[in-house]
């Protein structure tokens, strides 16, 4: 399942490129004329579009945390009530690999310039964020619900560690393996974490 279904706008071609630029180069290290120079169009012309680059740093950060979110929502939408949540968790993690893959400069530019946001969006994100995590936990605990609240939260934050790892995978000027293999040892390893929930002997010292 899909979130992105149009052509990209001029709009969303400039974010793409600025969140490249921005996460091979720093914030500060990217001119608004290289942007403009990406997407085949003047420095000036930019504006037309966006007040500056804090503006699109704003809409990459806040815009990819409202649309994960929104995919999640539409996930448990289409799963209904009385879906299976073991089928629901494989299609949130399949949706989140998508964008673990698709999207990687938007990890590392969340990793390294959110804290250059205004006050107001980054709240926004982490609200949007949190609203995520939640999400997620609401469906670990319905497959497993033995499973203490603080723990499913737990495992949630883990697995997101686990696919965010994705700006990190490849070698020294090698880049990711294949994208079928990169998706499916992911998955492998997502599914075996939240399997880790229902183990019924715990790891020695852990409650």
């Amino acid at each position: 399942m899909s979130t992105r279904t149009a052509a990209p706008t001029r709009r969303e071609q400039i974010l793409k490129h600025a969140a490249r630029l921005f996460a091979e180069r720093g914030f500060h290290g990217v001119g608004v004329d290289e942007i403009g120079a990406a997407v085949g169009i003047s420095g000036p012309g930019l504006y037309r579009h966006f007040a500056g680059k804090d503006a699109m740093l704003a809409e990459l950060l806040v815009g990819i945390s409202g649309r994960l979110l929104d995919g999640g929502r539409l996930r448990v939408r289409v799963a209904g009530t009385e879906g299976d949540p073991a089928a629901l968790l494989a299609s949130l993690i399949d949706g989140h690999i998508d964008f673990a893959l698709d999207d990687r400069p938007l990890i590392t530019l969340h990793d390294r310039e959110l804290d250059r946001l205004r006050d107001s969006d980054r709240k926004l994100v982490r609200q949007l964020q949190r609203q995520y995590v939640e999400l997620w936990v609401e469906v670990v605990r319905k497959l497993y619900p033995d499973v203490p609240e603080t723990q499913a939260r737990g495992a949630v934050h883990a697995v997101f560690g686990l696919l965010n790892s994705t700006p990190h995978l490849g070698t020294p000027g090698g880049g990711l393996p294949s994208r079928t293999a990169t998706e499916s040892l992911l998955r492998r390893l997502a599914h075996g974490a939240f399997a880790a929930l229902g183990d019924e002997d715990p790891v020695p010292g852990v409650a």
